[in-house]
């Protein structure tokens, strides 16, 4: 994209080297957060938010839209994340601050109600998604091990992460680095099998420029980035975790950047593995892609065991969106944006349990009505209306100069991220803009409800 530049009214400033303490400063006061995070670690986990359970779950809807092809809706999404990624590399080093796409609209277009439906549609592509990864848990994956109908396996499993989730975030957080660990591991063995089961001669390489029936190959392509862009979606939240990095300025281009193209990498070999040894028409007809393919591989690995992996990995996707959506809602009750009922915790354990409850019921009514493919696109559909807002955010505050050293992307990079934004919302179906306009209008309403009922009443005379 660019290096490391600075936007400074004092040209003494030019050769300084802030801290990072003082980059903090600058930008909006002392952080009470401890920087304990430095580019291997921030790396590490902006890669565990984007690899994972998005892959495991929708090769096979990839390949229904894309035929052969998968793995160019894959490279098609990948430039488009990055386009938006230097908008948040920009903000995020100009302004280290936790709180993310919201603040940015906050402090580029001055209305609250733009902030909180910015943070409200964070919320809802949270809340939407775990009721996806609990579809995609309670599929083909689960069936390998033991079959239960998806209406009954999707709420019963997000039932055991809500419990997780309450039990505390000590507990929430170390699950989530063994898990990572398991389902980057599974991910790996998928792509070292098809190489080994090639090697010998299995698979059919020609697949790999089979378009798909019935439509053109630039539709179908435009078509598959949409869900495509899901799986490369989560590097967004790293924006919150900005003023526990050390030396933001110089580590968090590297670490955003760093981690989507490790994630493409990964993605664009399992479609390729994917495709080599399925036909489009197989892939697209199971929920669990990734364990037809070992099955087919003649590699001698047993069903129950790759299926463990594929869950774990979905667990996790969904255990990780669950506590950022349930922190998110505790935070919006706290800020008076969410009735306040919401922002109580428990006694003992101090998880905001009221918010984890809520956000799990409405993700079971959502799984138990949507289909995967739905639910995923609502999801694209509430982060573009987010990746939206940072992208026109960072051209807004070209004009606000400040005095440290901050990433800077040339203006026609956020340009294009917008057209790319828009692209991807006319690739949304009717459906999609339903489910995702119903969910934001009731947003809207408990906003204005919350308002209401917490201005104070006149004084009586």
């Amino acid at each position: 994209m660019s290096s490391t530049e600075h936007s400074s009214p004092s040209p003494a400033r030019d050769d300084e080297r802030s801290t990072t303490d003082g980059a903090a400063a600058r930008a909006g006061g002392q952080t009470t957060l401890l920087r304990g995070m430095g580019g291997a670690l921030l790396f590490v986990f902006i890669l565990g938010d984007v690899l994972g359970a998005g892959v495991y779950a929708l090769t096979g809807t990839l390949a229904g839209e894309a035929g052969g092809m998968t793995w160019l809706p894959i490279l098609v999404a990948l430039g488009m994340a990055l386009l938006t990624a230097g908008s948040y590399a920009e903000l995020v080093t100009k302004y280290p601050r936790a709180g993310g796409a919201a603040v940015f609209a906050q402090r580029a277009y001055r209305r609250p109600l733009v902030s909180f439906l910015v943070g409200y549609c964070m919320l809802a592509a949270g809340i939407v998604s775990v009721a996806g990864l609990a579809v995609a848990f309670a599929g083909d994956y689960l069936a390998a091990l033991v079959p239960v109908a998806v209406p009954v396996a999707a709420p019963l499993f997000l039932v055991v992460v809500a419990l997780v989730n309450l039990r505390g975030i000590k507990e929430s957080v170390r699950s989530n680095v063994v898990m990572t660990t398991i389902e980057v591991g599974g991910l790996l063995a998928v792509i070292g099998i098809v190489a080994f089961a090639v090697s010998r001669g299995a698979g059919d390489p020609s697949r790999l420029t089979q378009a798909p029936e019935g439509t053109g190959v630039a539709a179908a392509v435009l078509g598959a980035a949409l869900i495509a862009f899901y799986s490369f979606v989560g590097f967004e939240t790293s924006a919150n975790v900005a003023e526990e990095v050390r030396d933001v300025s110089r580590v968090y281009p590297r670490a955003l950047f760093g981690a989507l193209l490790t994630a493409g990498a990964v993605y664009l070999l399992i479609a390729l593995a994917s495709s080599v040894m399925l036909s489009p028409a197989e892939l697209a007809e199971t929920s669990g892609p990734l364990l037809a393919v070992v099955e087919v591989s003649g590699v001698a690995v047993p069903g129950w065991l790759f299926a463990s992996v594929a869950l774990v990995a979905i667990a996790n996707g969904a255990l990780l969106t669950s506590i950022m959506s349930s922190r998110l809602v505790y935070g919006m009750a706290r800020e008076g944006l969410l009735p306040p009922v919401l922002g109580r915790v428990l006694p003992n354990r101090r998880t905001p349990w009221v918010a984890i409850v809520v956000t799990t019921v409405l993700s079971m009514a959502l799984a138990v009505v949507g289909s995967l493919q739905t639910l995923a696109e609502t999801v694209v559909l509430f982060l573009l209306i987010v990746f939206l807002s940072t992208n026109v955010a960072v051209l807004v505050l070209r004009r606000d100069a400040v005095e440290h050293h901050h990433f800077r992307i040339p203006a026609v990079v956020p340009v294009l991220a917008v057209v790319s934004c828009l692209v991807l919302l006319t690739q949304q179906s009717g459906t999609v803009w339903l489910l995702g306009g119903g969910l934001l209008a009731l947003g809207v309403v408990i906003h204005l409800v919350t308002r209401r009922a917490s201005r104070p009443a006149p004084d009586a005379v």
